[in-house]
């Protein structure tokens, strides 16, 4: 008898594949996805995010989703690959997954970095008040 899996716990198999390089987005385009993207979308605060992924993740899984954000952020500051590991602790096979992201990728992170680096007015935030460490 095959083991059943929640709906929720296949998504998070399918969010950590999708991370590790196993699967492209293309791959798990479904309305499972879209439910969930539409979801975190209603999120309305940076508290409302803390219960929602503490309630869909493990303390691990968001760990390491946030540390591939900070290996990212440290990358378009160019940072080298050494500051970044002795920093994060991110592994050099992570830094280089997300390098490649960066430079081959869907462009995801530069729209997020640029989005934050703006105020909501669309004015560019000068860097030394910017909440996010690198300037665009």
């Amino acid at each position: 008898m095959r083991k059943k899996y929640s709906k929720e716990h296949v998504l998070l198999l399918i969010f950590i594949y999708y991370y590790k390089g196993i699967l492209s987005i293309s791959d798990i385009r479904n309305e499972s996805v879209d439910s969930l993207f539409d979801a975190i979308l209603c999120l309305k605060s940076r508290e409302e995010c803390y219960i929602f992924f503490e309630d869909l993740c493990t303390v691990n899984e968001l760990l390491s989703l946030s540390q591939r954000f900070e290996v990212a952020a440290m990358l378009k500051n160019h940072k080298t690959y050494l500051e970044i590991a002795e920093k994060t602790g991110a592994s050099t096979a992570t830094i280089s997954r997300v390098n490649r992201s960066l430079n081959y990728g869907n462009d995801g992170y530069d729209m997020v970095f640029e989005r934050m680096n703006q105020n909501t007015t669309g004015a560019f935030i000068h860097r030394s008040t910017s909440p996010f460490p690198f300037a665009l």
